[in-house]
């Protein structure tokens, strides 16, 4: 399957000096899981019998390109001293000289999954540039169009020559309602098989925080905010906000809790957040998190259960446009429409 694989890091070692081997590999290796995930979507083979964590679409998992041969060309880097958070720091010269090599192999398609903060002219852009000269080459290349969406005009790699790939989703959904009790049930959305088969304690992440957790974030389920003598086996409503979703998760189990539900912060758009969680979790859209909040404070004693997810097939409208992917119009060239697919 992997026939060839080179490393690039001239470019990143001119500025930041020798790579720390604690935080990245000097090899082509696959230090955070990014490049692993797009190969296999790009030519991962057939598995049969596959499923999700839990169970979640049984079938068989196949790359688009199953009987394709892969080489890989790391040229992004963990960005020196800071948090995994902050992403891979990609330098042009690293690119640029990938893409040659690549050109040099003969591969037919390039996949290029890096995207900047801002689009960038034509001709001062160095994916845009390496790419023409693959193309000139007759290879394929294809670029993300980035995870800056919603807000319009939001994508990198406008070029012509470029296919610009968005996010988009599928006609299936995976729905673990919550309900209330008062009975209200709301539509919460995840990936997370667990069953908590009754009634427990809902408490709010900002009602439960040990002292000296910043004010704009009390109620995001930070690593170390929660109280464990006031979360132990309750449900805890967190807001996305700062963080790792996951770890929000991981908060609520450490201190005790039984279940988490996920409410959306504004700038999340009316999308759901699908995540497998450590514990019962699901997620739901910022308006009906207000809701549960609202209920919380309505009685001394609010309770919720979280029922467990099921797979819904041949949802309307799909596909549809992630809320995260960036979109267009093309800032450099409205003519040129963008995303591509």
């Amino acid at each position: 399957k992997i026939i060839g694989a080179r490393y690039y890091l001239k470019g990143f070692e001119q500025l930041y000096g020798p790579l720390n081997a604690t935080e990245d590999d000097r090899s082509p290796r696959d230090m955070d899981g990014h490049g692993t995930h797009t190969a296999s979507t790009v030519a991962g083979r057939r598995v049969p019998n596959a499923s999700a964590f839990g169970g979640f679409a049984e079938g068989t998992a196949s790359g688009g390109a199953p009987l394709a041969r892969l080489a890989i060309y790391k040229a992004c880097w963990a960005t020196p001293k800071a948090s995994k958070a902050a992403g891979n720091t990609c330098f042009e010269a690293d690119m640029l000289a990938a893409i040659d090599d690549a050109i040099r192999d003969g591969v037919h398609v390039l996949s290029i999954s890096i995207g900047t903060n801002q689009p960038f002219a034509f001709n001062r852009d160095g994916i845009a540039i390496g790419a023409l000269n693959a193309v000139k080459h007759n290879i394929l290349v294809a670029c993300s169009a980035g995870n800056s969406g919603p807000a319009p005009s939001s994508l990198s790699n406008l070029a012509p020559w470029l296919i610009t790939v968005g996010a988009g989703s599928l006609d299936r959904d995976f729905v673990g309602p919550v309900v209330l009790g008062t009975g209200m049930e709301i539509i919460g959305k995840t990936v997370t098989p667990y069953n908590l088969k009754k009634m427990h304690p809902l408490v709010y992440a900002a009602d439960v925080v040990v002292p000296g957790v910043h004010q704009n974030e009390t109620n995001q389920c930070l690593p170390g905010s929660l109280t464990p003598e006031k979360v132990k086996g309750k449900i805890v409503l967190c807001m996305r906000g700062s963080g790792f979703k996951l770890s929000k998760g991981m908060e609520v189990k450490r201190a005790g809790g039984v279940g988490l539900i996920l409410g959306n912060s504004p700038a999340n758009g009316n999308e759901y957040s699908y995540d497998a969680h450590y514990l019962p979790a699901t997620a739901v859209l910022y308006d009906d998190a207000i809701k549960i909040h609202e209920y919380i404070k309505s009685t001394n004693n609010p309770t919720a259960i979280i029922k467990q997810a099921r797979t819904v097939l041949h949802t309307q409208p799909a596909p549809f446009m992630a809320n995260f992917t960036s979109r267009g119009p093309n800032a450099l060239d409205p003519y040129i429409l963008k995303v591509s697919f």
